[in-house]
């Protein structure tokens, strides 16, 4: 079923790179991606560098995405960004209830459901984050979360709009910690949140959506991941930050099948 599923490589920069290091980077990358597309590769600067990237990458096979956003077009939400603004900027993809997000700065499955429905609304592709905790694995509940996230960010979402839908699973103890899911983990979870997409849309839908791995992807590692049937890409943090390791994840996607 895999061969419906474009294998999907997300560089998430976080709070890295300022506007000029964003092109420095984009041109190298631009150019290690060239006219491939049996890969779709999206890259996430920070708001600071959008406008800059989407000038580097004009033209190129690689899409430009956000690392968050607000809900609402407009208005009294000093220091925030809107779906609009994205799209303005040429932006494809943006990324919501990431881990980061949810425990340092409060996002609720709520409020990364109004975030959902407003990216879906402005034809922005979201990438939802769901994943446990350190503590959750250790008391075996990390099922139980992973639904409530799901379920709790995707309600509302339109059956008819879903496959657009990307899902990352990030088990939160294995990001920037060098720890990594093994294989057999990493691949449960991603089965379980299938079987969850097929309940809320059909298992037609749920067939045609990519869920990323999200928890310290290296070159080292990635083959053996991307080989699974559920894992369709992934959502990389620090290798991301360099061309070489990228590029070379983008590669490894590509020979992954």
């Amino acid at each position: 079923m895999s061969s419906l599923r474009k294998k999907l490589i997300a560089g998430n920069w976080k709070m890295n790179k300022t506007a000029a290091e964003a092109s420095a980077l984009l041109k190298d990358i631009r150019i290690g991606v060239g006219k491939r597309n049996d890969v779709e590769v999206v890259v996430c600067p920070p708001f600071t560098a959008l406008e800059s990237s989407a000038v580097a990458l004009e033209g190129s096979m690689v899409k430009l995405g956000a690392q968050n956003m607000h809900h609402e077009a407009n208005g009294a939400f000093t220091g925030e960004i809107s779906a609009p603004m994205l799209r303005s900027l040429f932006v494809t993809h943006v990324i919501l209830g990431h881990s980061e997000r949810r425990t340092l700065f409060g996002d609720t499955d709520k409020f990364v459901n109004q975030k959902v429905l407003s990216a879906i609304k402005n034809q922005l592709k979201p990438i939802l984050c769901v994943g446990e905790t350190l503590a959750e694995r250790d008391a075996g509940t990390t099922l139980t979360v992973v639904k409530t996230q799901l379920e709790g960010g995707l309600e509302g979402v339109n059956k008819d709009t879903a496959a657009t839908l990307v899902i990352a699973y990030e088990p939160v103890w294995a990001i920037g910690t060098g720890k990594v899911a093994t294989t057999e983990q990493a691949q449960e979870v991603h089965a379980f949140i299938r079987g969850l997409l097929g309940k809320l849309f059909g298992d037609q839908t749920a067939q045609k959506i990519r869920i990323l791995y999200g928890g310290s992807m290296k070159p080292a590692n990635a083959g053996e991941l991307l080989a699974q049937a559920d894992i369709d890409g992934g959502l990389v943090g620090g290798a991301s930050l360099e061309a070489r390791s990228f590029l070379d994840l983008v590669a490894a996607a590509g020979t992954a099948v």
